[in-house]
């Protein structure tokens, strides 16, 4: 256990923003009054961090920025809560792949100099384990790229952690990239890219793996990106991810909200993304080469979690099986035992997701409630 709670947090992720970002994403937004502390605090513990950044941009440029990437990126898809960071974590065991971690994600501009200190520092204070899920957590563990992005540059989905009541701004916008300009867009790209390449370096991988949520409604342009990644997509019953949603994104925001919002709002939001979501990955899945997605059950994959993920690795191509086989059916052995959320679905909840998510229930074999 860190030496501060996750919910007592003084300040939040932005303190591993760069300056010009951390600006640009609050920039003509209001900080509701509860709140100004730990903005204030924030803010400068982000100002003085931001001085080290030009420093990571100087490494950056001299040994990473030209050198071409060896492998198109593996993509993990699926809604919040639909399995995705175990499916991470086991992949992540294979050696080749490199991953953003915990760290990165806070503090993308100090990982090519001063980082045993950082980390260090950031070990000491954070929770051992996720209060929402008691997942595992750890500084050199595998995490979704976003929280990085955020730090990295203003137009990410994101932004809605920290200022709820754009939500939805944030997801039509850099979630669903409806309406994006070309010049956000190309600074996306160009941000994105910088973040697998110094991922790779920190965790000495040659083919960068992927959890990441909001790429769902990215397909299209990740595939113009890499033409030949690969794709895996989770399914989950649509009852139990909006129960663990629900769960999850109320009790992930409390710290790192600057604005109020209510619990009905936070449902509201996301039972709409959801649907945003769910629509968009089914139209853009077309543009993915055959052969190059697979779709999972995450209720099969936990299952039997080293069938599937061989399953996974034949149907996609991904080198290494044999190499990676031991590590992976290790840490699922190690897992056996894990004691996850159980979820009873009230009558709310049935009538909720019936309304909002059917389409899914349906189009995936649930049965509905």
């Amino acid at each position: 256990m860190g030496l501060i709670q996750f919910d007592k947090l003084p300040v939040n992720n932005l303190v591993g923003a760069d300056w010009n970002t951390y600006k640009e994403i609050l920039q003509d937004r209001e900080i509701d009054k509860n709140y100004r502390g730990k903005y204030r605090l924030t803010t400068a513990v982000c100002r003085l961090l931001s001085i080290l950044a030009p420093i990571q941009e100087s490494c950056y440029q001299k040994r990473l920025a030209n050198q071409p990437l060896k492998h198109d990126p593996v993509f993990i898809l699926g809604h919040w809560r639909s399995g995705t960071t175990f499916v991470h974590n086991v992949l992540s065991c294979d050696k080749h792949f490199g991953y953003n971690t915990t760290y990165q994600t806070v503090f993308p501009h100090l990982m090519m100099f001063g980082q045993a200190f950082f980390k260090k520092s950031m070990s000491w204070l954070m929770p051992s384990h996720r209060p929402t899920d008691n997942m595992e957590l750890a500084v050199d563990l595998p995490q979704e790229e976003e929280f990085a992005m955020t730090n990295s540059m203003p137009y990410t989905y994101y932004n809605m952690w920290y200022l709820p009541k754009y939500w939805q701004e944030y997801a039509d916008k850099y979630l669903l990239f409806k309406d994006i300009t070309p010049e956000e867009l190309k600074r996306f790209e160009e941000e994105f890219i910088k973040v697998i390449k110094i991922a790779l370096w920190n965790t000495s991988g040659t083919q960068f793996l992927s959890k990441n949520p909001p790429h769902t409604g990215r397909v299209k342009e990740l595939v113009k990106m890499f033409p030949n990644a690969k794709f895996i997509y989770l399914m989950r019953n649509p009852y139990t991810v909006f129960e663990s949603t629900r769960s999850f994104f109320t009790n992930t925001i409390q710290p790192l909200k600057l604005q109020d919002i209510s619990e009905e709002e936070i449902v509201k939001n996301i039972l709409t993304t959801y649907t945003k979501l769910y629509d968009k990955y089914q139209a853009d899945k077309v543009y993915i080469p055959e052969g190059n997605l697979i779709e999972v059950k995450f209720e099969d994959f936990e299952q039997d979690a080293l069938a599937m993920t061989e399953n996974i690795y034949s149907s996609l191509q991904i080198p290494g099986w044999d190499e990676a086989h031991t590590a992976i059916e290790q840490y699922v052995n190690a897992k056996k035992g894990y004691k996850k959320n159980k979820y009873a679905y009230k009558p709310e909840t049935v009538r909720l997701v019936n309304e909002n998510w059917g389409r899914a229930i349906d189009d995936w074999g649930y049965e509905r409630q």
